[in-house]
């Protein structure tokens, strides 16, 4: 089995990746017409289908990646570049281009139900953090990785539950400026993230950089 800090290292990268404060003032623009039961509905809904989404990469990211013939190894690096980018949006405090476009966001607002789209797809599981869930399933062939993997992905979407859950309050404490300084500081560390699972990929592509 690996060693617990594997597994914090995971959820702090997970976590920073889904970035529910920076989904926080799209999902209040986008549900300011409801109640407050109906947000509840779809935060439950958002949150468990991130769950279904992420555990389901983890699982069959393996036969996916062999299927479309492509080596782990390039996938961390392109995993990596992806993230990067995020990180790069983040630290900027621009839009996202990667997790989800204006125009995504602009049709939602006439849906009746934003739960599943463009919540939790792409906003939060985008192609970022199926990646990473995808890359560490597969660092380690140890007893018991494959499940601390999967509860490492439930425990962050209950973090990313209970955050929308307070998404009123929280917006209301730190402000526009207190979830700017907070998405750049996840942007900086998110950054440093990326570059090690590029360094990774990279060395086993070419084994000389080692």
């Amino acid at each position: 089995m690996e060693h617990w800090s594997e597994y914090t290292r995971f959820v702090t990268a997970l976590f920073l990746i889904l970035n529910p404060f920076a989904a926080l003032p799209i999902f209040l623009v986008l549900a300011k017409t409801y109640t407050d039961a109906e947000r509840n509905r779809i935060i439950n809904i958002a949150a468990f289908t991130v769950m279904l989404i992420l555990v389901a990469s983890a699982i069959t990211g393996e036969a996916l990646l062999h299927a479309m013939g492509t080596s782990l190894d390039s996938f961390r690096v392109g995993g990596g570049i992806v993230i990067l980018l995020m990180a790069l949006a983040m630290l900027r405090g621009q839009v996202d281009n990667v997790r989800t476009s204006p125009t995504e966001e602009a049709e939602a607002e006439d849906k009746h139900s934003i739960a599943v789209v463009p919540l939790a797809i792409p906003l939060l599981a985008g192609p970022g953090s199926i990646s990473n869930v995808i890359i560490q399933m597969h660092r380690s062939e140890t007893e018991y990785h494959a499940l601390l993997v999967i509860a490492s992905i439930m425990f962050v979407c209950l973090l990313l539950w209970l955050v929308l859950r307070m998404a009123n309050r929280i917006g209301k404490i730190l402000g526009k400026i207190g979830l700017n300084i907070i998405n750049r500081l996840f942007g900086l560390i998110l950054a440093a993230i990326a570059v090690e699972i590029m360094a990774n990929g990279l060395k086993q592509l070419f084994p000389a950089l080692a």
